[in-house]
């Protein structure tokens, strides 16, 4: 499994990518989609939703269970990936392209985001 160097990871298993005029990308890893299963179905936070770093913000449902999905950052949502909603198994066929789940505008980034090789690390064994 590889990571995406550019991007940040939380201890959660959440992607961000660097933010472009203050808005940043989200999605889930690799290792927490393969974890999850074939996701069938996806919860994402409301345009114009205001997201706190940590907190629960959303859930996907996979065919073995229901996981919360948290902000990786505080601030608004942008936008929210239209194509998963329609088709959730994106999220597993293309984790870090077309299955991101949202946009934030970022107000507040937390220092505790590893870096690829620090997410790697945390998920080895």
């Amino acid at each position: 499994m590889s990571n995406p160097q550019q991007l940040r990871y939380s201890k959660e298993h959440e992607w961000l990518s660097p933010a472009e005029d203050g808005v940043a990308t989200v999605g889930i890893t690799e290792f927490a989609a393969n974890a999850l299963g074939d996701v069938v179905y996806a919860d994402l936070p409301e345009v114009g939703t205001t997201v706190a770093a940590g907190e629960t913000c959303g859930e996907l449902e996979s065919t073995k269970s229901v996981s919360d999905l948290y902000s990786p950052v505080s601030g608004e949502v942008t936008e929210v990936n239209e194509d998963v909603v329609n088709d959730p198994s994106l999220v597993n066929s293309a984790p870090f392209e077309g299955g991101w789940l949202f946009k934030v505008r970022v107000t507040e980034e937390p220092a505790d985001l590893l870096s690829a090789d620090e997410y790697a690390a945390e998920t080895a064994g």
